[in-house]
């Protein structure tokens, strides 16, 4: 299956979340049958991330989007954990510190956004600022209402930097949110995760719903393109975007940039290293310094 066709959200769309099953596995049965498939990924992801930072032309932004508990870290952990840390960036985008509000309210993911040869991923995203802003009338809505405006200008500026733009709103219904609730009650080594702000945020399930909607229906383009990844099964919701984001990496046919030593030179000097007589003199030199 096409992953990448199959949850994208087409430019001009108008999609609704509860017509999407979270639920949705594919073709694959199990964590288990998938996970083949699943390293074979990761495996690519290595060898595409590493092309990426060798050809030092483009970069890519990964957005990560969802309700509370719906994986957004294990995401990062699990399926863009198989990239080489040196060449990515993860920054989490919480409540704006005072400097930053004092700011618009791009200024702090502009600065984030990856150089040529890196990956930047953001764990939640200036798209905050059309959901928390707006479901908790932080805001009036004259003002976040024109942000969609802005953030569509704000990707195609990075996106005309040579920045491929991936966003994956990770789509969980509520029974399966109040489940992950329950196992980190339960779990001691998850207490940690659990904030007020879980709790607080489930009376406005539909007017996040809304909120999101909106974000994916007037902000998904061909420059930026949303995915909707169901997420229920946290096994396919990484076979799923690890599938797209390897595609997208593949379509940029990527290559490996020109020796910027004369090759032909370096290999004489390497066999001249290697002759019998030269390892025989380094080898001469070592144990007369042994002896000294």
């Amino acid at each position: 299956m096409n992953y990448f066709d199959e949850f994208r959200v087409k430019p001009g769309s108008r999609i609704k979340l509860s017509a999407i099953d979270a639920s949705f596995h594919g073709d694959h049965s199990s964590h288990e049958a998938a996970l083949p498939v699943i390293e074979e990924y990761a495996q690519r992801l290595r060898e595409l991330q590493y092309l990426l930072y060798a050809e030092h032309k483009r970069s890519l932004l990964i957005c990560l989007q969802g309700r509370d508990a719906a994986g957004k870290d294990g995401t990062i952990n699990h399926v863009l954990g198989a990239m080489n840390p040196q060449g990515c960036t993860v920054t989490g985008f919480k409540q704006p510190s005072a400097v930053e509000a004092d700011h618009d309210f791009l200024w702090r993911c502009h600065k984030a956004v990856p150089r040529r040869g890196h990956v930047a991923i953001f764990n939640r995203s200036h798209y905050e600022d059309v959901l928390i802003q707006r479901v908790h009338k932080m805001v009036p809505e004259s003002i976040w209402s024109g942000r969609y405006q802005h953030i569509n200008n704000f990707e195609q500026l990075v996106a005309d930097n040579d920045t491929l733009i991936l966003k994956f709103y990770l789509h969980i219904d509520a029974e399966e949110q109040l489940e992950r609730f329950r196992k980190r009650i339960e779990d001691p080594t998850r207490h940690w995760k659990i904030s007020e702000s879980d709790y607080a945020e489930a009376p406005y399930w539909n007017e996040y719903t809304a909120a999101f909607e909106d974000a994916l229906n007037k902000c998904s383009t061909d420059y930026a393109p949303w995915f909707v990844i169901p997420a229920n099964h946290k096994w396919f919701r990484n076979l799923a975007i690890s599938h797209i984001v390897v595609r997208a990496l593949e379509s940029l046919n990527m290559a490996f940039p020109k020796p910027t030593v004369d090759i032909e030179s370096i290999r004489k000097k390497y066999h001249a290293l290697d002759k019998a007589e030269v390892r025989e003199g380094l080898i001469s030199e070592k144990e007369g310094k042994k002896a000294t």
